[in-house]
């Protein structure tokens, strides 16, 4: 199954602000539930792995990430990246293109394309509800990025804006796709250890 997604989402921020949140792939990846980087193998590859519960099971989807191409000067990433569910038989690649656009008044938009080709058991359970589920949960990734590159306008480095819960630590059963999805918009992609708190 493959689909194409287009979002974008206004930040409370200046561009450069935001710029350094989604440049900042270990940064950015806390942004998403249920998904971190765990290792940087080089400046442009990563590993990492999306957990995810479905009811009484779990499952954690391994992956890799490579930057393509970071273009500072126009604010606009690009990343590919694969990952598998060794026990579940599933498998995700994304193609990701996002950007950084300065809406004046110390505001700017996030935007971003994406190609997702998802085959196995996730492709099966995502069927129609693929469109929803990537909705709610593609807002929560936006407004953690917000809050996130608002606390970093604020100079408070990029850790969480006050307040701000962090992200859950598995994906529910509804959020496994999206999880899944985001994983790789993010550059993410996993919990080395998902009982450490």
């Amino acid at each position: 199954m493959e689909v194409k997604l287009e979002k974008s989402f206004p930040i409370a921020a200046p561009a450069a602000a935001a710029w350094r949140l989604l440049s900042d792939i270990k940064s950015m990846a806390e942004c998403m539930p249920g998904a971190q980087i765990t290792e940087q193998v080089d400046a442009t590859h990563y590993n990492g792995q999306v957990n995810v519960k479905l009811g009484p099971a779990s499952a954690a989807f391994k992956g890799t990430l490579e930057l393509q191409s970071v273009d500072a000067a126009k604010r606009e990433i690009h990343i590919l990246g694969k990952g598998t569910d060794a026990k579940g038989g599933s498998a995700a690649s994304m193609d990701l293109r996002a950007a950084i656009r300065d809406a004046g008044d110390g505001r700017c938009e996030l935007a971003g394309t994406s190609t997702v080709t998802v085959s196995g058991k996730l492709a099966s359970f995502a069927g129609r509800m693929m469109a929803q589920v990537s909705d709610q949960i593609l807002q929560q990734f936006g407004a953690n990025f917000a809050q996130r590159a608002q606390a970093l306008a604020d100079g408070a480095g990029a850790a969480p804006a006050a307040g701000m819960a962090a992200p859950p630590r598995e994906l529910n059963a509804f959020a496994l796709l999206w999880g899944v999805i985001v994983a790789f918009i993010k550059g993410l992609f996993g919990r080395k250890n998902p009982t450490a708190r």
